[in-house]
């Protein structure tokens, strides 16, 4: 026996655009949720299949997205007025999703304790935890739920038909008929309770939301962009905390939890999503046994635009945990100066014109604001993320860790002249094609990484969607791009000092954050608990705390207590007759290459958006010594 080796190659590779045409920016992820489980998939050629008509929904309109070759149904529930978007592409990894509004009123963390909770078991699904036993007899591609500062999101996919329609409805029952609408101890366990501690003479919060963010709490980088987001947003939903504050998720009690359920999760708030190769009549039947149950009705979830109103920048400074020796140095304060961008969303033209101006700032570590910040020595590394634009309104945030104290106005000062004397001055003209290029590559490309192609269009389309704005425009780029390079060739600096002077040197609603180290904030914190907790078992009698002990035990009881043999038979699992049975090929063509005797050229035809994939493998063999072959993937990166 021996084990086998590949002989030594060296590859060069890449892609580049086929046409003349450029890019975008990337989808982003939401703020909270769970860890993605997902795996890529294959693409096949694009359709452009007729809309099935249903008679329990309106067909409200059919579109095409031509740069991904996808076609768009828009239709609305006749009953319950929920808004259904049907994607039909010739993807085999099919996406489904519904996206509730859920701005938030409070900092108790209803939101997300929502998300955690409705995946608990349903009417169809009484187990506890039925994603955990589908996953045991499921394909899926990607399993999640999602918490953004205003929306809640419930995507799956598969490559397989009869799972991808398992996940479907085991989905839809579990955010339409939770068990946790009626059980308090679904809240309990994923949001909060107290339990005994000690010998009985002292109270603990527990839970698995509460738990969670005491974690994000402690991290100063997640306290800042809090921090920013609240200040950035103070008259509507942003300036709470979707994901909770452990401070006030302890407020939440089980008659706001089911409350809140009952007037967000309703169709009429809903919006669904499907999208890949399966049958879209099906789709509709599907969505129809659940919708079935509901009628229309009212529902006021609309998240406000946020006025410009701060007429002169705020400085906010904030603690954040640290040993004593951080605080003794000095060197570990964190500053962000952050900006609202815009008293509405942007034209989609200005939108990618952001995005431009966003990768010339902060794109590579040559972008001017990078740069000046990172050569400044003010601090150990930047911070921020620049355009933020998954929201209502589009923020940018730049700034540095590791400054010391003495430096922090230094920061913010260095950020406004920076971008002032950009706005006078302007970029080099092969700074600006450089950007354009890479946003164009990317939009042109949409390479999603490990995330379904149709997830990424189900969020992106969401950043419309959920603002009553058109959520096939999201995915839209040529028309703006065309725009953009016409205003560009005219003038290309008078273009982005007009973005800079507008949202940036003249805007006042500007907030700077700076973030300093306390070592005796955790000390108080847990202080501060504990006394809220001794006051809360001050005011218990004792049949109060016996009744705590005793709801705290029948909790465990329940966690630790098996599902039946009869729950678990109604989790649905794929047998071998639901799984493909061909093995799936790409064509190729094996030919030569011009000019280049003995060269094999091997091609393959994808639909890859006019961009061109270029690997070029050189056979190594006999080229080199043995001893001079680990060298190769030096000189290789010497060649990058």
């Amino acid at each position: 026996s021996g084990v086998w080796r590949a002989a030594p190659v060296a590859v060069i590779g890449g892609g580049f655009l086929a046409t003349s045409s450029r890019a975008w920016r990337s989808l982003r992820q939401p703020r909270w949720g769970f860890r993605p489980l997902s795996a890529a998939a294959t693409m096949a050629a694009p359709t452009k299949p007729k809309a099935p008509e249903h008679p329990a929904f309106s067909l409200l309109r059919s579109e095409t997205i031509e740069e991904y070759g996808a076609t768009c149904h828009v239709y609305e529930h006749i009953a319950s007025k929920a808004q259904v978007l049907s994607v039909i592409a010739d993807d085999d990894n099919k996406v489904f999703g519904v996206t509730f509004r859920t701005p938030p009123r409070d900092s108790t963390g209803l939101p997300h304790i929502l998300e955690h909770s409705v995946l608990c078991g349903s009417r169809q699904y009484p187990t506890k935890e039925p994603f955990v036993e589908l996953l045991k007899g499921s394909l899926q591609t990607f399993l999640n739920a999602f918490t953004y500062p205003d929306r809640t999101c419930y995507p799956v996919a598969s490559q397989n038909l009869e799972d991808f329609r398992n996940l479907a409805r085991v989905y839809l029952d579990a955010v339409f008929h939770p068990r946790a609408a009626t059980d308090p101890t679904v809240l309990q366990q994923e949001g909060w309770h107290y339990e005994i501690a000690g010998d009985g003479d002292k109270l603990e919060y527990s839970g698995v939301v509460y738990n969670e963010m005491k974690g994000v709490y402690s991290s100063p980088d997640a306290l800042m962009a809090r921090s920013a987001q609240q200040e950035l947003f103070p008259d509507n939903a942003y300036s709470v905390d979707s994901g909770g504050d452990p401070g006030a998720i302890p407020d939440l009690d089980f008659e706001q939890f089911a409350a809140f359920h009952g007037e967000f999760y309703h169709p009429a708030n809903a919006r669904i999503f499907f999208y890949g190769d399966d049958d879209p009549s099906a789709r509709l039947d599907l969505l129809e046994e659940y919708l079935a149950d509901f009628t229309a009705r009212d529902v006021d979830t609309a998240v406000k635009a946020q006025p410009l109103s701060i007429a002169t920048p705020k400085k906010v400074t904030l603690p954040f945990p640290a040993s004593a020796s951080d605080d003794d140095e000095g060197g570990q304060h964190m500053v962000s100066v952050n900006w609202l961008l815009d008293a509405e969303a942007p034209e989609p033209v200005d939108e990618l014109g952001l995005a431009v101006l966003d990768h010339l700032l902060l794109g590579t570590s040559t972008s001017v604001l990078r740069k000046a910040l990172t050569d400044s020595g003010l601090g150990e590394s930047v911070i921020g993320g620049g355009l933020q634009d998954e929201l209502r309104q589009p923020t940018f945030a730049v700034g540095l860790k590791g400054v010391a104290k003495d430096d922090v106005e230094k920061v913010e000062a260095l950020v406004e002249a920076t971008i002032a004397n950009l706005a006078r001055d302007g970029f080099e003209a092969d700074d600006v094609e450089a950007s354009l290029n890479t946003v164009e590559f990317q939009l042109r490309e949409f390479n999603t990484g490990s995330f379904p192609k149709g997830l990424s269009f189900m969020l992106g389309m969401m950043r419309n969607w959920i603002y009553e704005r058109d959520p096939v425009d999201a995915l839209r780029f040529e028309a703006p791009l065309a725009a953009l390079k016409d205003a560009l060739d005219n003038d290309a600096n008078a273009y982005f000092r007009s973005l800079l002077e507008l949202r940036f040197v003249k805007n006042t609603h500007r907030v700077t954050v700076e973030m300093k180290p306390d070592a005796t904030l955790e000390a108080s914190e847990k202080a501060d608990e504990e006394a809220r907790l001794a006051a809360a078992r001050d005011e218990m009698t004792p049949a109060q705390l016996d009744a705590v002990a005793a709801t705290a035990a029948a909790l465990k009881e329940k966690q630790t207590t098996p599902d039946t043999a009869e729950d678990l038979a109604t989790i649905p699992s794929l047998g071998l007759d639901d799984l493909e049975k061909k093995v799936k090929s790409i064509p190729k063509d094996v030919g030569t290459v011009p000019g280049a005797p003995g060269a094999t050229l091997l091609s393959r035809e994808l639909p890859t958006a006019g961009i061109v994939y270029a690997d070029v493998a050189l056979d190594l063999r006999g080229a080199l010594d043995a001893e001079d072959l680990p060298l190769v993937s030096l000189f290789g990166r010497m060649l990058q």
